[in-house]
């Protein structure tokens, strides 16, 4: 066999050369062509097939027609569609709530804060006692730590400074033995004498009484007795520093009433030249609230006396006075009416307010009692800053119309025979309401509540009480945030949905005008 060399077939071009073999021979014209036309052919089959599943296949221009009709439905799905979507905007950045009634969640044992505003016309702050009880067993008198009393005249008005009701912890001390012998020892006196007298005395001490009193009937040996004494030492008509007298206010109403006498015995200290002031026109004088013996009156008075006395030793003297009788006397209410403010904290169990006279050692009279009084504000729960209800008020119009429900409200009794011994009753229904917020997620919790009133003779001493229940429901309240997604998705449902209908109206509207114009021409169809 004949073994052909790779080089046979070289071929020799113009002083070159160049290898070829008859394996990589370079295809004909023809060939190349006729690939290309495959590939073509093959890119257009391809596209094709993409083209069929288009959805939205254009139809030449010169085959379509312009309308009048056309043209105002096109103009009015326009208007449409942006209306809708300025609604749809509109209600995605509107806050939506959802309202829901639950369990209410607080703990055992937390507390509910109730402040109030109450202005008693009748009610002196010498005796206003703020009470507190409810089902559990808690029965709280006198609360004083939390609560404010300012003396009021008849218009609601304060006069003068804060009233301090004082430390209020041990029982008052009376005489065990009764000793008659003294029985005038104190001096009479009454509106026609009773002015005479107090500006003839440095000192004057007052006993205003009444007769079916105990505790004025406690105190009578032992004030008899201590007035004999304090008059052997300091006669009236020749030393005139001191006289102790005594006012029996079931004959001398108006005077009583004139220094705001509600308890018997009420003991008061004027002084000469003070009992009067002459810018609001009030008395202003001293009580006493001591023991009750002999020994103890007689000393104190023995210090009321001591400063007048020795001219010298007026400081020290006073001194000494002030330190020992420091809780024994203090100012007199310089008004008959009472305002009473402050808040206290009560288990969330069903409970009482009560606002009444109380005393230890005072007896009051029920059937000139009047408990009449004006609601300037009542709320349940913690005080919610201006700032957050007005945030509150955008998101719930609705919300905060019953928090203060009582505010302004006035409930005035006037005297009479069948409205003595009337207890004014209000009974609450306490409703929590917790609201979470969008924007930080922060619960707010906020008290509404209703209130009903009534009227109602009692047989005990007449009070203004307030019972509130709370409700084992609460009001759950949260803001609901919106989706982006939903907005879009109503949005293009806006769109597709106006030209849709458009389409349709454009249809039927063309080929109602269609239809009209055969019937004119009078063709058949």
């Amino acid at each position: 066999m004949r073994i052909r060399s790779p080089f046979s077939d070289a071929r020799y071009n113009r002083g070159s050369f160049s290898f070829s073999s008859t394996t990589s021979a370079a295809p004909p014209p023809s060939s190349r062509r006729a690939r290309l036309f495959l590939m073509r052919t093959r890119t257009m089959v391809s596209t094709h097939k993409l083209k069929s599943v288009d959805f939205y296949r254009k139809i030449p221009r010169d085959l379509t027609e312009a309308s009048l009709s056309g043209a105002g439905l096109s103009i009015l799905a326009a208007f449409s569609m942006i209306f809708l979507f300025g609604m749809e905007l509109n209600n995605y950045f509107t806050t939506s709530t959802s309202t829901s009634v639950v369990v209410d969640k607080s703990s055992d044992g937390e507390f509910l804060r109730i402040e109030f505003n109450f202005s008693f016309p009748a009610l002196s702050c010498e005796f206003a006692s703020v009470d507190v009880s409810d089902v559990l067993g808690t029965n709280r008198l006198n609360i004083t730590k939390t609560i404010r009393k300012y003396p009021i005249n008849s218009d609601l008005k304060p006069i003068g400074s804060e009233f301090h009701s004082g430390p209020i912890s041990r029982d008052i001390k009376h005489d065990d033995e009764v000793d008659e012998q003294h029985a005038g020892g104190s001096a009479s006196l009454g509106a026609s004498n009773f002015d005479i007298i107090a500006h003839k005395h440095q000192i004057l001490v007052v006993n205003f009484f009444a007769p079916w009193c105990y505790w004025s009937n406690r105190l009578k040996p032992s004030w008899e007795k201590a007035a004999s004494i304090i008059r052997e030492r300091y006669d009236p008509e020749v030393d005139g520093r001191i006289l102790l007298g005594k006012v029996d206010c079931t004959e001398e109403v108006d005077l009583c009433k004139r220094h705001h006498i509600q308890g018997y015995p009420s003991i008061r200290i004027f002084r000469k030249g003070s009992d009067v002031r002459d810018d609001h026109g009030h008395h202003d004088h001293e009580s006493y609230y001591g023991d009750r013996d002999t020994d103890t009156l007689v000393k104190t008075m023995e210090n009321l006396v001591a400063p007048i006395q020795l001219e010298s030793q007026q400081l020290a003297l006073e001194d000494k006075s002030h330190n020992v009788s420091q809780n024994l006397k203090r100012p007199a209410p310089s008004a008959g009416g009472c305002r009473v403010e402050g808040f206290v904290r009560v288990k969330k169990v069903p409970g009482n307010l009560v606002i009444s006279a109380r005393s230890g050692a005072h007896s009051f009279d029920a059937s000139t009692m009047n408990m009449s009084h004006i609601v300037s504000h009542l709320s349940f729960g913690k005080k919610i800053s201006p700032a957050v209800m007005r945030t509150m008020k955008r998101v719930l119009p609705y919300l905060g119309v019953s928090h203060d429900k009582l505010n302004g409200q006035a409930y005035i009794i006037h005297p009479g025979d069948s409205n003595a011994d009337v207890t004014i009753e209000h009974y609450l229904q306490v409703v929590k309401t917790e609201v979470v917020m969008r924007s930080n997620r922060e619960q707010l919790v906020e008290y509404e509540y209703t209130a009903h009133s009534s009227l109602v003779h009692s047989i005990n001493l007449p009070v203004a009480k307030f019972y509130f229940e709370l409700s084992p429901m609460q009001v759950l309240i949260t803001e609901n945030s919106k989706s982006f997604s939903h907005f879009i998705t109503n949005v293009c449902a806006i769109i597709g949905g106006v030209f849709t209908v458009a389409g349709i109206l454009d249809s039927i509207l063309h080929n109602t005008l269609r239809f009209v114009k055969k019937v004119e021409l009078g063709k058949n169809f």
